[in-house]
Formats: C-alpha cells, structure tokens, sequence
C-alpha cells in the first residue's frame, strides 16, 4: 500500500495544489523535497553570451524555471519586454504562470497540450516570421535546436539557469523510508544514486513526469511503474491520482 510519497520539487505556493486534495482523498502523505535546485546565472555570464533580449519578438519557455530567470534577468539588465511580446509555452500551467510578471489577458500566450516541444512546434510555424528564443538550462541537449531548425525556423538558445545538487542530511538518507517516488527531471533520478547511494527499488514505486525522465529511470536500472504526461492526463498529478485510484487497495 502506497502511504508516503516523495514528490522531488518544492512545496506548492498555492493551498489549492492537486497533491493536498489527493493527500485528504486517498490518505497518503506527500513529501515535497528537491534532489536538486536550480540558480539562474547572473546579468554578467548572460552578457558573455552576446544576447540582447529586444533583439526577439517571441520567447518559448518549456519550464517555470525559465520564465522565473527571464524576467529576472531582464530586470537586472534594465530591460524592459515590449508589450507586443509573444510567448510560447509546451503547456498551459506553464503559460498560467507567467501572469507572476504581466498581466496574461494584455499579451499573445500560446501553449501546447501534451508538454512536447512537437506539440508547441506547430503553433510556432504559424507565427514563423518571429524571432525565437529559447531560454535553457546549463545542462541540456540539442534536441530543441534541431527540432526548430528542421522547421526553418529562425531561433537562438541561451542558457539562463543552471541546476546544483541540493544534497540530502544522514538523517534524511537513515529516514529514507518512502511508498513512492515521483521524479520530473533526469538529473533528479541521477541525483537518487548519489544521495541514496544503497538505494534498492524492491516494492517502492516510481513515477516520471517526460519521456527523458521515464528512459533515465530505465537506464539507472529502475523499474517504471507510473509515466505522465499523456493523452488522458497531461499532468503529474492528474496521473498520479489515477493510478492511486486503480492501485491503492
């Protein structure tokens, strides 16, 4: 029976999350604890990358993480985004979030469904004569330049944050005792290993939020048990309710 289930990022802002409504409905208690946190670099580092923001007409933001760091970018640079910017988002509780900086109704918001950039790649095609950029992490492939370049579309990447270890106490590893573990990144399931260095899966169950979460799992040799998003549920917890639904006896 799942009980307790570690959800690896930060406690929820808002009372109103999913997870505490699932929490009351199935009994069960979340813990909410990065393996890793993420810092957005500074105005000096961006500058050496030879970027001047108001040089794009369209930003596309696949994570929280990247709206959080454009804006605070573009304050310490004293930049000020026009309000004809366009941003577009690979889902819409990423596009929500934006209303944290602007007023959402004032500017063009688009986002896809599925979390995927081949799912937001259409609706960029379709607005083709703007200048894209891509805000990223430090750490990350070529997967999205390669995408927009086959698409013939004109876009720059940058890195705007980096991730660094957010490293577990003995207490936390000796107290090491979960039903469930929820990961939404693959540095989250390669940090498990280096902070649970013993770590065996036996009966725990673990969920992966993408298809790069979901095949890390797989290749650090651990068993898949819950993969989100989908067609039915496009978020974690929408998932993750379902499966306690089926699953918790």
């Amino acid at each position: 029976m799942i009980k307790k289930i570690l959800v690896s990022q930060p406690k929820p802002a808002s009372e109103k999350s999913p997870y505490y409504d699932i929490e009351k409905t199935y009994g069960v208690e979340c813990v909410f604890r990065p393996f890793f946190k993420v810092e957005g670099i500074t105005a000096k580092e961006f500058r050496q990358q030879k970027i001047n923001l108001l040089d794009y007409t369209a930003v596309v933001f696949t994570s929280r993480h990247a709206i959080d760091n454009f804006f605070k970018l573009a304050k310490e640079l004293r930049v000020t985004i026009p309000e004809d910017m366009k941003y577009f988002c690979v889902i819409e509780t990423i596009a929500l979030y934006i209303q944290k900086y602007v007023q959402y109704r004032k500017r063009k918001v688009f986002f896809g469904t599925s979390g995927k950039m081949t799912d937001l790649v259409p609706l960029m095609t379709k607005h083709r004569g703007n200048k894209f950029l891509v805000p990223m992490s430090s750490v990350h492939n070529d997967d999205v330049k390669n995408l927009l370049d086959e698409k013939g579309l004109c876009h720059t990447e940058c890195v705007m944050y980096r991730t660094v270890s957010n490293d577990f106490t003995d207490e936390e590893r000796a107290h090491f005792d979960y039903d469930m573990l929820v990961f939404f990144s693959p540095t989250g399931v390669k940090a498990l290993k280096k902070n649970v260095p013993h770590f065996e899966q036996g009966d725990i169950k673990i969920a992966a939020f993408g298809p790069a979460t979901a095949k890390t799992i797989e290749e650090e040799g651990l068993r898949l048990d819950l993969q989100a998003p989908s067609k039915e549920f496009p978020s974690m917890t929408g998932a993750l309710e379902n499966y306690l639904k089926t699953h918790h006896q």
